[in-house]
């Protein structure tokens, strides 16, 4: 499993905590040093059955400077997953990579409905 995060953010670290007292083993990821590609992003998207605004980080900074909100309806999908994979910063997070799904923030009754 693929446990994609930034450690500063806090609901990063709650979500790792959880892991580890579920003595879930993980590979850890930091989101800015390695930032996911574009094709990791459309396969992962497939998997979740989610729409592309879902992967978006909405209450960063990054976000808001950039003006997506306005910008994200008028883009493709194949645009606003390009421009995901720029910048680790415009990714929603936690992201839980599993064989067969795909977890976005940390909600703990879906992690433990999912998670085995």
């Amino acid at each position: 499993m693929l446990f994609i995060e930034y450690p500063k953010c806090t609901t990063c670290k709650r979500a790792k905590k959880w892991l580890d007292e579920h003595q879930i083993s993980y590979e850890d990821r930091h989101i800015v040093e390695n930032n996911p590609k574009a094709e990791e992003l459309k396969e992962w998207i497939a998997v979740s059955g989610l729409p592309v605004k879902r992967f978006f980080n909405t209450s960063g900074m990054k976000y808001r400077d950039l003006g997506l909100k306005d910008r994200l309806p008028e883009m493709s999908e194949e645009e606003q997953i390009d421009l995901l994979a720029t910048d680790g910063m415009l990714v929603k997070r936690p992201l839980v990579i599993g064989d067969d799904f795909v977890l976005i923030g940390f909600k703990e009754e879906q992690w433990g409905n999912t998670i085995k």
